[in-house]
């Protein structure tokens, strides 16, 4: 019902903001405002009016203000909200497969990223979750390298997060993760995280350091362990049948508006990354860096056997010789 009358809602104001012929794309992410990721959306979103002569606009959702993120994977999917952004651990209720592109240690950088995105691999996924869902990807946004954050507890070794109740993402890739390490995954959506933390419902977290910042954590946790264990893109997914609707010069100024907008937040992103580490050691956090081989050998012995079923066979070892 909320993601319902969420949509209806945006559907209003699209409609109070379009004039006779004007495309609207509404376009939501859970993620807050002041994150790079939501300015990229508004980045998008300028450009593209500008190539398109205000034939075709963004109408940005920052903050989950559709709903949550399987919430707006679903509306993109019926054709209720034309553009969403989310983790691929996210997406792999309509294709399982996707999830390996959120799996812990399979990238090497944000470069790797885009070219398996914008290769044949992504458009292998792309292909089947247009058939599968009614979705296309429109590229990907590098998101961060994610890190845990801790209440009171120091974490310098796997064997520290033993009964460890760590909030993840709610998809089985991060569940499995944390399991490995032994910790208690707890998993709830983005914008419920800060009062948990606050209130000690769980004992730490895992984010990129952009969003440990934009979300505010950094208030509510004390210790900061830089494991790098997974370096995050976001999928953007646009409705198969909005895409189609636009004419092809339509269709040639939204890549182009997404690729630049892209480019332009990857920079952001790695720059924010550069910085912040220092900025909460400043603020008052402990600042750990660990020995992240622990971190990555118990998982990488693990997971892509685990999910090799899931991924398919030989998926994950095709990502890794990608150059």
């Amino acid at each position: 019902m909320k993601r319902i009358l969420a949509a209806a809602m945006a559907a209003f104001l699209a409609a109070q903001g379009a004039w006779a012929g004007q495309i609207v794309l509404k376009w939501g992410c859970v993620m807050a405002p002041t994150h790079i990721v939501s300015q990229t959306i508004e980045r998008i979103g300028k450009n593209l009016a500008e190539k398109t002569g205000g034939g075709v606009i963004i109408q940005g959702y920052p903050g989950s203000q559709l709903g949550s993120s399987h919430d707006m994977i679903e509306a993109v999917s019926m054709g209720m909200q034309e553009l969403v952004i989310e983790g691929s651990g996210n997406i792999g209720s309509y294709l399982p497969s996707i999830s390996i592109l959120e799996s812990p240690y399979v990238w090497r950088d944000a470069d790797h990223i885009s070219k398996t995105i914008d290769g044949p691999i992504g458009q292998e996924f792309s292909g089947q979750l247009i058939a599968k869902a009614g979705m296309r990807i429109m590229g990907a946004f590098y998101y961060g390298s994610r890190h845990i954050t801790s209440t009171v507890k120091e974490i310098r070794h796997p064997s520290d997060l033993a009964g460890f109740k760590l909030r993840v993402p709610e998809n089985e890739v991060f569940l499995a993760m944390a399991e490995t390490w032994g910790a208690r995954p707890t998993p709830m959506t983005l914008n419920e995280l800060y009062l948990a933390l606050k209130q000690n419902v769980v004992d730490g977290q895992e984010n990129p350091l952009p969003t440990i910042e934009s979300s505010k954590f950094d208030e509510v946790q004390k210790y900061l362990i830089l494991t790098g264990h997974i370096i995050t893109p976001l999928i953007v997914l646009m409705n198969e049948g909005a895409y189609q609707k636009l004419s092809d010069p339509q269709k040639k100024a939204l890549h182009e508006a997404m690729a630049e907008g892209i480019a332009w937040n990857n920079r952001e992103i790695r720059k924010r990354e550069d910085e912040l580490a220092e900025i909460f050691a400043s603020r008052g956090m402990t600042v750990i860096r660990p020995d992240r081989d622990e971190f990555s050998k118990p998982i990488l012995e693990a997971l892509p056997k685990k999910f090799e079923n899931t991924w398919g066979k030989g998926t994950w070892e095709k990502i890794q010789a990608v150059k």
